[in-house]
């Protein structure tokens, strides 16, 4: 934070001047007020919180006090200020220096007894920087903003007290609601409607009230609480059919009439359906991209079933483990063509390190048995570790039959981070009948 400085500058007066200066006012008119580091908001809503103007008498004390106010509107990370005298030497020109807050959230309010354009203009007359799409989340300015709901609310004779608070509205979404600081009704059933009047829904109302109905039937009412649940449930439903640009535009709310609770009708725009482009490997890939892509199996040229594409990422997925890189992570980029309606997949890998083989014990059996056992294990120390083989090779001795009174055998690994190997215990057991032999060598 910038320190507040005096830009006059004096030279060696003698004492009859100084004693002058000394009896000089504390205050000069401000000439000019400036900004600097703004990107979000202009100069003249910044200084509007200030609180200072043009031509108003202020010392440091006054600029002291517009930094704070400042800072205390949540929309500034930090403030500082300085000021020069004026060239034509008659008062401050003052420059404010601030960093906006990097978080901000669109604003929206549920349930409130005032029309959603007049609160904004309630907000907007308190706080100069305002805006419906893009506020501070922070605690006090939740806080006070909700106050002055409250206040213009009980002043209209419509008293209801006010609650603020950051929301979720899907994947990395967030917004700020307003609404009623009550407890808010159940959810006694959910209904669809097409955006399209008229227009008969792609997925039967049936199936999309399934497809919910654990997760939102009783779940206390708020409009993103219930967007939550129509992103998770309704949306893969539509991508599984190519229809990527779904959305929810509206829902209204009434009593429910058969149950205590409210009726939720959702208006459902099932956008378009899309054809799968091209599928790409856009990073740097430890494995072949190519064998990747054919692993994930995706088919282009087809509607864009976005179930199917999350299976072959994650078959992507399972083809690196299998390569030694456990920690693998496969994301993806979709890039839609609104105009061919068709989309292209970017995916991304972050390999993480190769891990190796390291000790293989066999537990269990006796000497012939495990020499055979060293025999027939191929994975050798020091090679790319594939988490699947203890696995498959524990199921490959069971079908061949290589023990009599063999029963439930398992795998254990030990990872080591230190140097990214994988020790392995293979655990044999015996079943029943007796203790676990090589076939022909009968058993106790």
């Amino acid at each position: 934070m910038l320190a507040a400085v005096c830009g006059f500058t004096q030279g060696r007066a003698p004492a009859a001047q100084k004693k002058a200066a000394a009896a000089a006012p504390a205050k000069w008119p401000i000439e000019a007020l400036k900004v600097e580091g703004n990107k979000l908001f202009t100069s003249a809503q910044v200084v509007a919180v200030t609180g200072l103007k043009i031509g108003q008498m202020a010392g440091k004390a006054d600029f002291d006090a517009a930094r704070d106010r400042l800072l205390a509107s949540g929309a500034f990370e930090t403030a500082g200020y300085q000021f020069a005298a004026d060239p034509n030497g008659k008062g401050y020109v003052a420059t404010f220096q601030v960093t906006e807050t990097p978080t901000f959230f669109p604003v929206h309010f549920q349930e409130l007894p005032a029309p959603p354009r007049e609160l904004e203009g309630v907000l907007l007359a308190h706080d100069p920087l305002f805006a419906i799409g893009k506020m501070p989340g922070t605690k006090n300015i939740l806080a006070r903003d909700a106050k002055w709901i409250e206040d213009y609310l009980a002043s209209k004779g419509t008293p209801e007290k006010v609650r603020a608070e950051v929301s979720s509205i899907g994947p990395d979404q967030f917004e700020i609601v307003f609404r009623p600081d009550r407890n808010p009704p159940a959810v006694a059933r959910i209904a669809f409607e097409s955006a399209d009047a008229g227009h008969k829904l792609v997925i039967p109302e049936a199936a999309l009230q399934d497809a919910i109905w654990t997760s939102a039937v009783g779940m206390p009412y708020t409009e993103a609480g219930v967007r939550e649940v129509l992103n998770a449930g309704i949306k893969p439903l539509y991508e599984a059919r190519g229809r990527l640009n779904v959305s929810f535009p509206s829902m209204r709310t009434e009593p429910a009439k058969d149950v205590t609770g409210l009726k939720v009708t959702v208006t459902l725009d099932e956008g378009a359906v899309y054809t799968l482009g091209t599928v790409a490997i856009v990073t740097a890939s430890p494995v072949d991209p190519a064998v990747l892509l054919k692993q994930g199996d995706f088919k282009g040229k087809d509607i864009a079933n976005f179930a199917r594409v999350g299976e072959g990422l994650e078959r992507i997925r399972k083809a690196l483990r299998r390569g030694g890189y456990l920690d693998a992570k496969v994301t993806s980029e979709r890039k839609l063509n609104d105009e061919k309606k068709t989309v292209d997949v970017a995916v991304s890998i972050d390999p993480g390190p190769q891990y190796t083989m390291g000790k293989v014990q066999f537990t269990g059996l006796d000497l012939e048995g495990e020499a055979e056992m060293k025999r027939m294990w191929t994975l050798t120390m020091g090679k790319p570790f594939n988490p699947e083989y203890p696995d498959v090779f524990l199921k490959a001795i069971k079908d061949e039959g290589v023990f009599d009174h063999l029963g439930n055998s398992k795998a254990d690994t030990k990872v080591n981070a230190a140097d990214h190997s994988v020790d392995v215990t293979l655990v044999f057991k015996g079943d029943d009948a007796g203790k676990v032999n090589r076939r022909g060598r009968g058993g106790m």
